[in-house]
């Protein structure tokens, strides 16, 4: 009888186990679906994210990830201050002292010069040694490489703009023509050199900002281009589409 009932509590802690190891192994199997799960839905909803000018990576990567990333976005503030210093001298120099450019290049080489010329000559008096000019060599790869960058962008707007006024494209158009309207306004307000120093400051500032409250300006400008969408649409059913499209493929030569 005391074998009967030992093999029978045997049998029961046998099928407890195994319903225990089932529902543990169902448990650990349903959390590893769940943490499949969830990274695929955060990448869906990121990817549902509206992104300023359909970015997909951060700031920092998006202007090329190098020195000049880190100027622009102020990784190193000393030499983000230094650079804008540099050029609010430039232009309080020219436009505000109204200093002309090859007027302030003879005096700063005069007085490197002198500096120089006098510091030569007196280092055999104060038992210094004489200043250590550097020689400044351009190397030819340099230039090819920049040519070669000025090339391939120079050939790319070209091509743009070919694309452009063959009529194929009126949205492309539109925006080209709004675009340069808008700059020729700006051109009459004030000259070349304080409109370079203004894009100059805005590269300095909005980057970093941008990069600070990327949520806020992504929502704002979601909505924002989702109106212009709509003004958009009616302006090309109204005006766009009663204007003739030139033709879509150039005629086979026979």
């Amino acid at each position: 009888m005391a074998d009967h009932v030992g093999h029978h509590d045997s049998l029961v802690d046998k099928i407890t186990e195994k319903i225990h190891g089932h529902d543990g192994s169902s448990s650990s199997s349903s959390s590893d679906s769940d943490d499949d799960s969830k990274p695929s839905k955060v990448d869906a909803v990121k990817s549902k994210i509206y992104r300023l000018f359909g970015r997909d990576k951060p700031v920092h990567k998006v202007f090329g990830g190098g020195k000049p990333a880190d100027v622009l976005l102020w990784r190193n503030k000393k030499i983000s201050g230094a650079v804008l210093g540099v050029a609010t001298v430039i232009w309080v120099l020219f436009e505000l002292l109204e200093y002309h450019l090859i007027t302030l290049v003879c005096h700063l080489s005069i007085l490197s010069l002198a500096i120089l010329f006098l510091w030569s000559n007196a280092s055999t008096f104060i038992n210094k040694s004489p200043p250590k000019i550097p020689e400044v060599v351009i190397p030819e790869k340099c230039i090819l490489e920049v040519a070669s960058a000025l090339r391939i962008e120079f050939n790319r707007g070209c091509t743009v703009l070919r694309e452009i006024a063959s009529g194929r494209d009126l949205k492309k158009f539109v925006i080209v023509i709004a675009g340069l309207w808008f700059i020729s306004i700006i051109g009459g307000c004030c000259n070349f050199l304080t409109l370079f120093y203004i894009v100059f400051v805005l590269l300095h500032t909005l980057p970093v900002l941008y990069e600070k409250y990327d949520d806020k300006v992504d929502a704002f400008a979601e909505k924002a281009m989702i109106e212009l969408t709509k003004q958009y649409a009616v302006f090309e059913e109204k005006v766009l589409s009663k204007i003739p499209k030139g033709p879509l493929k150039d005629k086979k030569k026979v």
